[in-house]
Order: C-alpha cells, then sequence, then structure tokens
C-alpha cells in the first residue's frame, strides 16, 4: 500500500511539473504575440531590412535611408534617352502607409509561422512629385515639344546630296497623351527606365489618296536608286549609289517623273551618258596637271605629256546603260583607249624617271628606291629647243641608232624614246654634263647622258616606265 501511495504522489508531481511548462510556455507565446503587437512578427523582413519587432516608424526611418531616386530615363523609337530628375519635379516617397497597412494584416499569434520560413517582402512606397513640374520637364524634351499638328503631317519625296528619300511625318508619330501616362505609372513605380515604343506610345496616322500615292512613287523611286555597280580605278572606287542614279530617271517638262506603260521609272540615258564623261573627265590623266614631288624636295606641278589613262568612253557609255538597266551587280573596271602603268588618279606610281631640267639631273627610281642618279644635259634653251615639260613614258628600245634631224646625224648606242622624237639616248660627244651646257650647248631636245649611266637606264628600264620631266 505504502509502494502505490509513493507513485500517486510522483504521478501528481509529474503531472504539476508538465503543467507548469504548458503555463510557462503559453505564457511566453501569450508575452511574444502581446509584444509583437507593437512592432513586426518574428522573421519579417521587408525590402531587405530585418523588421522582427520593430515599429513602423523605425522601420520606415531605415528603408528611407536605404533607398534613393535620382529619376527616370526615357527612351524614343530612334534609341535616344532623356532624363526626368527626381529634383526636377520634387519627388518624393513615404514607406509608412504600406508599412502600416502590412502591419495591419499580420496577426500576431500567429508569429510561430515564422519560425520555419521567414517572411520577405516588398512594399512599394507611396510616392508624391507636382504634376505642373513634370508637365514643365516634358515640354523641354524634344519629342514633346513638338507642336506639329497631326493634321499638318504629311508624306512626301525629297531630293538631296545622297539621292531621292521618303519623309514619312505620320509614321511612328507619339501619342502624347498616352505617353504621359506611361510615364506616369514608370514614376510611380519607381522604375529607372521606360522604353516608350515598347510601351505602344508610337501609332501610325490615317493615309490620304495623296499619301498613298507618294508612297507608291517612293516604292518605285527606291528601287530604281537600288545601284550595286561599283567603278575600280586601281585602288579606287567610285560606287555608284542613289546619289548618282537620282539623276538618271526620265522626267517630264513639268519636273515629274516619266512612267512607262508598266507604270515603271525610266532611266534617261542622255544622263547615263553625261556621268560617263564627267566621271573620264575625273579619271583621264593624259595632259593633265600632276603635282609631283622632286628629288630636290619641294612639289612641282607638271603638265601635258603623253603619259597616262584615258577611259574609252563609247565603250564605258554603252556597258553603264546596259549593266544599270539589268540590275547587275559588280565591281567593274573600266575599258581604256590608252592605259598607263596603274589606273587611278595618281597613275605614276613608284617605279619612274625624273628628269629635272633645272638641276639637270635624272633619276631612277624603282619601286620608291632610288637606283641611278645622274647628271645629264637637255635641249638648248638658249636657241628655243628646251626640251618641253610633261609626263610621258618610255615606248620603245632601240640600240645602235642613228639620230637624224635637220643639218646633223648622231650615232647612238642606247635610244629610249619618250614622246615624238624626244628621247633618252647616250652622248658620246660630250665630256660633261649637267650644270648650265644646256643652256647654250644643249641638245635638240633629246635628255643627253652619260654612256655608263645610259646603259645601266637601258637595261634596268621597262617599256611603259614612266617619264616626268620639269623644270
Amino acid at each position: 500500500m505504502r509502494k502505490s501511495g509513493a507513485n500517486k504522489k510522483a504521478a501528481r508531481g509529474i503531472t504539476a511539473a508538465l503543467l507548469t511548462v504548458i503555463f510557462l510556455l503559453l505564457a511566453s507565446y501569450v508575452g511574444l504575440a502581446e509584444y509583437y503587437k507593437g512592432g513586426f512578427s518574428y522573421g519579417t523582413w521587408i525590402n531587405g531590412i530585418y523588421c522582427t519587432g520593430k515599429t513602423v516608424e523605425e522601420v520606415n526611418e531605415e528603408l528611407l535611408k536605404s533607398c534613393s531616386y535620382e529619376g527616370l530615363h526615357i527612351f524614343d523609337k530612334e534609341g535616344y534617352s532623356y532624363e526626368i530628375s527626381a529634383k526636377d519635379i520634387g519627388f518624393a516617397f513615404d514607406f509608412e502607409e504600406a508599412l502600416r497597412t502590412y502591419l495591419n494584416k499580420q496577426n500576431p499569434y500567429l508569429w510561430i509561422d515564422n519560425l520555419l520560413v521567414s517572411k520577405e517582402r516588398t512594399l512599394i512606397p507611396v510616392i508624391s512629385y507636382d504634376p505642373e513640374q513634370l508637365e514643365k520637364t516634358l515640354l523641354r524634351i524634344s519629342i514633346f515639344a513638338d507642336e506639329t499638328e497631326k493634321v499638318n503631317r504629311d508624306v512626301y519625296i525629297i531630293k538631296t546630296y545622297q539621292g531621292y528619300e521618303l519623309v514619312d511625318e505620320r509614321a511612328g508619330v507619339l501619342n502624347k497623351q498616352k505617353a504621359k501616362e506611361v510615364i506616369e505609372t514608370a514614376l510611380n513605380s519607381f522604375s529607372q527606365e521606360v522604353y516608350l515604343e515598347e510601351q505602344g506610345c508610337y501609332e501610325d496616322l490615317p493615309l490620304t489618296q495623296q499619301m498613298s500615292e507618294n508612297l507608291s512613287l517612293w516604292e518605285k523611286i527606291k528601287e530604281f536608286q537600288s545601284c550595286l555597280i561599283i567603278y575600280k580605278f586601281g585602288d579606287e572606287q567610285v560606287p555608284i549609289d542613289a546619289s548618282v542614279v537620282c539623276d538618271w530617271i526620265a522626267a517630264k517638262e513639268d519636273g515629274s517623273f516619266f512612267l512607262n506603260d508598266e507604270g515603271n521609272l525610266e532611266a534617261d540615258d542622255a544622263r547615263i551618258e553625261e556621268f560617263v564623261e564627267r566621271l573620264a573627265d575625273e579619271y583621264d590623266t593624259v595632259g593633265g596637271i600632276r603635282h609631283f614631288k622632286a628629288t630636290r624636295g619641294e612639289t612641282v606641278t607638271v603638265e601635258g605629256g603623253i603619259y597616262g589613262n584615258k577611259l574609252d568612253r563609247r565603250a564605258e557609255k554603252e556597258y553603264l546603260k546596259k549593266a544599270f538597266r539589268d540590275k547587275s551587280s559588280e565591281i567593274h573596271t573600266p575599258q581604256y583607249v590608252q592605259k598607263a602603268w596603274q589606273q587611278g588618279k595618281d597613275d605614276i606610281g613608284t617605279t619612274y624617271i625624273e628628269i629635272d631640267m633645272t638641276k639637270q639631273m635624272m633619276y631612277y627610281y624603282k619601286e620608291g628606291r632610288l637606283e641611278i642618279e645622274t647628271a645629264v644635259v637637255t635641249g638648248n634653251t638658249g636657241r628655243r629647243m628646251g626640251t618641253p615639260s610633261g609626263v610621258n613614258y618610255v615606248y620603245a628600245k632601240q640600240e645602235n641608232r642613228t639620230l637624224r634631224g635637220p643639218g646633223y646625224a648622231a650615232h647612238v648606242n642606247f635610244w629610249m624614246p619618250v614622246k615624238g622624237n624626244i628621247g633618252i639616248h647616250d652622248a658620246s660627244w660630250r665630256s660633261e654634263y649637267g650644270g648650265e651646257i644646256y643652256q647654250t650647248n644643249g641638245s635638240h631636245g633629246c635628255i643627253n647622258t652619260p654612256y655608263d649611266k645610259m646603259s645601266e637606264l637601258y637595261e634596268t628600264a621597262e617599256v611603259g616606265t614612266p617619264v616626268v620631266m620639269f623644270y
């Protein structure tokens, strides 16, 4: 009986202890719940701030310190960016209202739910700004400052230095009202960027009959201007692009474009031929003016001579008319009636013979390197037989030639004619070269050269080598 009584007494003790523990746990739970009534529940995070037990005012202060907003960048359909500064529109924000709303939804007696899973929340503050300041700021932005009325917008074709272009004022017109609404929404959501085109702020205005006709004509012009022919002059290229072919469209007397029976634009052959003439005038170099860097260190102007390029104008006119109509796409090397060693405006290149008749010196350059340098005697200026200046070329090479003229016959070992009966040759009858000999005892126009230098030049220089001759 004593043992049974002792067991009962122990059981009552255990029960009392359990009730005490339960009471304490409940008291702690209720105590924490009461504690959380004045602040945020256990495990609450808002916008990255730990809020457990903190009041609305405390959390609001921390959020305002951790958050900043400089303003909104607006991007138009062309990709240009415009900024609305938060300062300029009196932009302000506060989290207190959002925090208090969230706190009121919390049940402090359910704080235990957050023991296993923390509650992370993102709250948007209440935002305010001055609408009048926003309106003024928008009017300083070009896309909003444009006062062109929708009824005044048109579709028309203009001619520029790049060819004909379409001006379409009714396509992609900014809907300012919608754009303002999109911008206000972006400001109210704390956005830093907004793309107006992505938000559907651009619209196409209805087409009038005249606009439709202009668009149809533009498609024909665009097709006409799409030329892919490129003229090649040595290292230089001349593209036949819209800036060129825009002048080839056949037009009526009143200036309107001529349309054929199929309703398409026609090319004016006379204008294509005029273009070839201008191109040839620009790239024909025979007898032209050249600016040449002389060995004596200065740039001399050399005009005339027989060396250079000369386009076959007739052949090129026929080629270009056909190639353009066939819509050919190619890099074209033109035909020549005379062709220099190099094509393009700089046709002398780096291999040439230079004859400085003032210095009475001759130089031979091969690929830019001076190979031969010698004194010479040129035409007798005292007897008005001075060697003419100009850019010529070696058009033949002969050995053991007898040169004949009025009152003379002279044997030479090496003969390299460069223009008519004027050439470069040795002169066994001379013992001196250079200086001022040419002024009183010069040649009949040829370039007299010492035998050893002439022999070397004859062996090295090829037929076709440019010969630059100047005073």
